[in-house]
């Protein structure tokens, strides 16, 4: 059950508006890419609107023949063209002989550039966005190599054989390099082997069938930040807290926390498992600075949390920062592309083959909006950003009545076989369509406040 009393605010309004910030870019230059085409046929365009509007607008403004305005529904936006049956289901207008400027008079061709005009606009945005990102902040990495205290097993990796302190040396024979892509990697490749290293020895865990969906039963999993296998680090103060209360002694930088309440540990996430239950508690600590042993006293809060930043394992064990020149950065935003849409469709597959129920991983506006972190961070924000842009083209471009695949769909049948479809048919198939995208928006809300208040 989930207690609303102890929700970070903070965090979740800092998450909310990142979430409505990259969805508006993405929505209104998704439309554009309709828009655009559109004007340049000489289609009017009534409507171009960000989120949907009915009944009523927040705002709006009227500019030429179009109208201009921000709805109160934010799941999505749209452009309103003239003689095309869309969202609005506008059948009186439909009832009439085509104008001239209406999407329906324009020959075939035109009509199908300004359906993809909007998935198109979506693959160029991820692409400059992965390519502004490798130009800008580089490639941050830890080396796998680098982690030499090995990895903490959660409970489903030890079930296949993984231990803490393993190393991760490779994946079906590709060589880690990147410590963070490993679970990314056997999830989005279908994994059937983990090389791992183990007291200088080498050894081959088999990835067993099912693996993949119980990595998808948790949150963690469904967001790919499984706690599968995680680095294994020692708990070293970074900097201290002004609100940390300390009874006796005090941590400085550089400490490294070996003991809690005379119970020795070496690793975080040990102190973590240990540190439970001490809430509003005082609590001792054993810390070793430089080669003295201190005894720190500190009074837990009521999250029964210290006061003090850990230094993080990238800082610990060295991360490395590939830099490119603009003109490198070029192919590696074409490839980074790619590589999302490859994954997404991968993840999708193993959907519809039964290796991930579409009960545990399907997400709502609401988990998508999570995703995002707690603190404003452009780098993550571009990255998410572009990888949400990829997903938006793939899923527009599904040749499902009401979106911009069906609509592109039904004119390159016209286009091959001379026959248009009828102005009912193409009604009946656009409500059919908003039904199922409807149906399938309120099936993934539905299921994330289920297992928000399971």
């Amino acid at each position: 059950m989930v207690n609303f009393l102890v929700i970070d605010w903070i965090s979740t309004g800092i998450k909310t508006a990142q979430f409505i910030m990259s969805f508006s870019i993405l929505v209104v230059l998704h439309e554009l890419g309709h828009f655009i085409p559109a004007r340049l046929f000489k289609c009017r365009v009534e409507k171009f609107y960000l989120f949907f509007d009915p009944y009523f607008s927040l705002w709006k403004k009227k500019k030429g023949d179009t109208e201009y305005g921000l709805g109160w529904i934010p799941f999505g936006g749209y452009v309103k063209i003239s003689g095309m049956i869309d969202e609005s289901m506008d059948k009186e207008q439909m009832k009439l002989p085509p104008a001239p400027y209406e999407f329906r008079a324009k020959p075939a061709w035109q009509r199908l550039i300004i359906m993809v005009g909007g998935v198109v606009v979506n693959i160029i945005l991820a692409i400059v966005i992965f390519i502004g990102i490798t130009w800008v902040w580089g490639e941050q990495y830890l080396p796998a190599k680098n982690v030499q205290y090995g990895v903490h097993a959660d409970s489903l990796a030890k079930s296949i054989g993984i231990m803490d302190g393993d190393k991760i040396v490779s994946i079906d024979g590709k060589i880690v390099e990147d410590f963070g892509t490993i679970v990314p990697e056997i999830i989005t490749t279908d994994a059937k082997k983990i090389q791992i290293e183990r007291n200088g020895a080498k050894l081959d865990i088999s990835v067993p069938d099912g693996l993949i969906k119980n990595l998808f039963k948790t949150k963690k999993g469904r967001e790919l930040a499984s706690e599968f296998v995680t680095i294994q680090y020692p708990a070293i103060v970074d900097s201290v807290a002004k609100t940390a209360v300390f009874t006796k002694n005090k941590f400085q930088k550089g400490d490294q926390l070996i003991a809690f309440n005379n119970k020795p540990f070496n690793y975080f996430h040990e102190y973590e498992a240990l540190n439970k239950g001490y809430a509003d508690s005082v609590v001792s600590f054993t810390v070793l600075r430089q080669k003295d042993t201190v005894d720190v006293r500190v009074l837990l809060n009521n999250k029964g949390a210290v006061g003090f930043f850990r230094k993080s394992p990238y800082a610990i064990f060295g991360s490395v920062t590939k830099t490119y020149t603009l003109a490198q950065a070029i192919p590696m935003g074409f490839s980074h592309c790619f590589e999302t849409l490859d994954r997404y469709i991968t993840g999708i597959k193993q959907i519809f083959t039964g290796k991930v129920n579409a009960s545990e991983s399907l997400g709502s506006v609401i988990s998508i909006g999570n995703t995002f972190p707690g603190v404003w961070d452009w780098q993550k924000f571009w990255t998410l950003t572009g990888i949400f842009s990829i997903i938006l083209a793939f899923m527009n471009i599904l040749p499902i009545p009401a979106l911009d695949g069906g609509h592109a769909l039904f004119t390159l049948y016209e286009m091959i076989t001379g026959r248009k479809p009828g102005d009912k048919f193409m009604e009946y198939a656009q409500m059919a369509g908003m039904v199922l995208l409807l149906g399938l928006m309120a099936y993934a809300l539905g299921l994330y406040f289920w297992l928000l208040f399971k």
